[in-house]
């Protein structure tokens, strides 16, 4: 009885638990995996060209007199990213079918490049995970506050709690298993990519549709505070912009990260999924760049403060706020929103998955091996859903203030990964290897640019961090190794070890009292040793004669200790006394056995003191007694 409101709290948290054998049935179709692994690549098509935008802004380039230089900078930033993306694509549908068993850029670069190599990698992946659900929670609140119909909510003055209780949704959802939110958010994730594109076709062709466009919904102004003008600084403005904007390209990896979630044939589906998200993603990103030229769409963000986002401004102007297009600009609004949540699913779907392959190395704790009920990483999960809280409550959910971190780690997994299976292609040597080897060169070659410009432009807004933090986990993952072999080494069978002599067994039972749970337990010594004997603590001196008259009636074999405590202190003593055994039988095995109540419901273990519990925690740092438990319950 007493277990029934566990039971029922975790039947709440997780749902039926699965049978390890049912564990194909959560593998993922195509239609689903999308949703699952590519939303956070595509969703941030909500944020990439917005953080183009802001770059040139800040700069000054919106200004009247610099319009076309404005234009020319968005556009040339836009393609050079989707040029990378598709040399990043085109890679990792190679390694989806070199490294079939997931893992990505941690696998790959440590069987190519070298065990820490390949950890700089799989640290560099983590951290951008937990970045990726802060980046995507905090954006789809951002664009969730500007729309009239949630006005109520309050959302820009609640934003950190909202966030996070949007985190705390999303873990839940991931501790009930893979394919609950990918059934879920498969809807949202569709209806976002259909109204970006009829949002692109009606917006691109307005005038030979004879379209008409609200531009009142367009912000063409920033404050005077923080207009300037920088225009000179043509390459260096371009090459910021590149290095923000490639935010876009985050969670690219994810589709080869995660192959065994895939429903066979597994290499195949994955990379078709992949395909289809580098072409939605690299469609949709151009186009909305190319509209927000054709509107002249401005963002800005000052002392917490933004302009409305920009595919608000963009949907606004194309289906207008008012009337009938109100409706497609809400369900717009509200696409963009939960497809950047979902986005963050990419994450909960990788980060345990990834940790999980770490810890089966031995680089993190064998917990983050286990599955849960619903067949899903549930240690992962909750670290992800708790690292993520964490940054959005440092950088109060601003997008703007959380987008500098973002795009270090990814980039420099990305250029690692692909510099792993140019080796792999030299060491294999199969059919077509020369050219497998190229475009992955070419891949490393590009992703390493993007890796630089990242560091030269963000070092100083926060990417120093991001570094510190790689070299944190690295010491991490160093210690917890080090644990795991020393523990390996001590426990390995010698032939010593083998033939080691009869240790002598000299059991301690714990009692307060006589009674029935006393036999119980002196019963249990009897059987596992003949050298046994009774420590009573003794808090109340008036008790100790009564209790060693009943002792010698009832066990007259059985010496008793008594041991006084003047402060009334139960563990102390005993603790003191096991000091001063242990010194004088070194050679002994110390068995305490410790008696304990158990309840028959759950409210009854409050009416105890729980004696029992409180001595097993004591014993917890000591190394040279073994505890056993008796319990007894009415």
């Amino acid at each position: 009885m007493i277990n029934l409101p566990l039971r029922a709290l975790r039947w709440l948290i997780y749902g039926q638990p699965l049978a390890t054998q049912q564990y194909d049935l959560m593998r993922l179709r195509k239609l689903l995996a999308l949703p699952i692994f590519c939303s956070d690549a595509i969703s941030s098509v909500a944020y990439g060209p917005q953080q183009i935008i802001l770059v040139l802004c800040l700069a000054g380039l919106w200004l009247p007199q610099y319009t076309t230089l404005f234009n020319h900078h968005v556009m040339w930033v836009a393609s050079s990213i989707v040029f990378v993306l598709l040399l990043v694509a085109i890679s990792y549908w190679q390694t989806i079918f070199a490294y079939p068993g997931g893992g990505g850029s941690y696998t790959v670069t440590k069987d190519n490049l070298g065990t820490w190599p390949g950890l700089v990698a799989a640290a560099a992946l983590l951290i951008d995970y937990v970045l990726c659900v802060s980046v995507s929670i905090a954006s789809g609140m951002q664009n969730l506050k500007d729309m009239p119909i949630l006005f109520p909510l309050h959302i820009g003055n609640h934003l950190v709690l909202y966030c996070i209780g949007a985190i705390i949704l999303m873990t839940w959802l991931n501790l009930r298993g893979l394919k609950t939110p990918g059934l879920l958010f498969a809807v949202p994730v569709y209806v976002f990519i259909a109204m970006s594109y009829l949002m692109l076709f009606l917006g691109l062709g307005a005038n030979y549709f004879g379209w008409t466009l609200h531009t009142e919904y367009t912000n063409q102004t920033i404050p005077a505070q923080i207009g300037t003008s920088f225009a000179a600084l043509g390459i260096a403005v371009f090459l910021r912009a590149f290095a923000t904007g490639c935010s876009a390209l985050t969670g690219v990896e994810c589709v080869s990260n995660g192959i065994p979630a895939f429903k066979e044939p597994q290499q195949r589906n994955a990379a078709i999924t992949l395909v289809w998200m580098a072409i939605i993603l690299g469609s949709i990103f151009a186009g909305t760049a190319a509209l927000a030229v054709k509107l002249h769409v401005v963002y800005w963000e000052h002392q917490g403060v933004s302009a409305p986002a920009v595919i608000d401004q963009l949907s606004g102007t194309i289906f207008g706020k008012t009337g009938i297009g109100s409706v497609f600009y809400n369900i717009t609004q509200l696409s963009t929103a939960f497809i950047l949540f979902i986005a963050a699913q990419t994450s909960f779907a990788d980060f345990p998955r990834v940790t999980s392959i770490l810890a089966r190395d031995g680089f993190m704790p064998r917990q983050l091996t286990q599955l849960g009920d619903r067949l899903a990483f549930d240690n992962g999960i909750i670290i992800l859903g708790f690292l993520s809280t964490l940054f959005i409550i440092a950088k109060k959910g601003s997008v703007d203030l959380l987008i500098p971190f973002f795009t270090i780690g990814v980039f420099l997994a990305f250029t690692m990964s692909q510099a792993g299976m140019v080796r792999h292609w030299f060491k294999e040597q199969g059919l077509g290897w020369h050219t497998k080897a190229i475009i992955n060169g070419l891949g490393a070659f590009a992703t390493f640019i993007v890796l630089f410009d990242i560091v030269a432009e963000k070092f100083v807004d926060g990417a120093w961090l991001i570094v510190v933090l790689i070299f944190v986990l690295l010491f991490l993952f160093r210690t917890i190794s080090t644990h795991y072999q020393n523990l390996s080494q001590h426990l390995a069978i010698t032939e010593t070890t083998a033939h080691a002599a009869k240790l002598h067994n000299t059991v301690l039972v714990l009692v307060q009292a006589v009674h029935a749970g006393t036999i119980k337990s002196i019963n249990y010594a009897r059987s596992i040793s003949t050298d046994i004997r009774a420590i009573y603590v003794e808090i109340n001196a008036d008790n100790t004669p009564l209790m060693m008259k009943q002792w010698q009636e009832i066990f007259p074999d059985v010496p008793l200790i008594v041991l006084p405590s003047p402060y009334r202190s139960l563990i102390q003593p005993i603790m003191t006394y096991l000091d001063e055994f242990h010194q004088e039988h070194p050679q002994d095995t110390i068995t305490v056995v410790i008696g304990e109540y158990v309840s028959d419901k759950w409210w009854q273990s409050l009416l105890h003191g729980n004696t029992g519990l409180l001595l097993k925690l004591a014993f917890l740092a000591r190394k040279d007694v073994v505890v056993a438990n008796v319990r007894y319950s009415l």
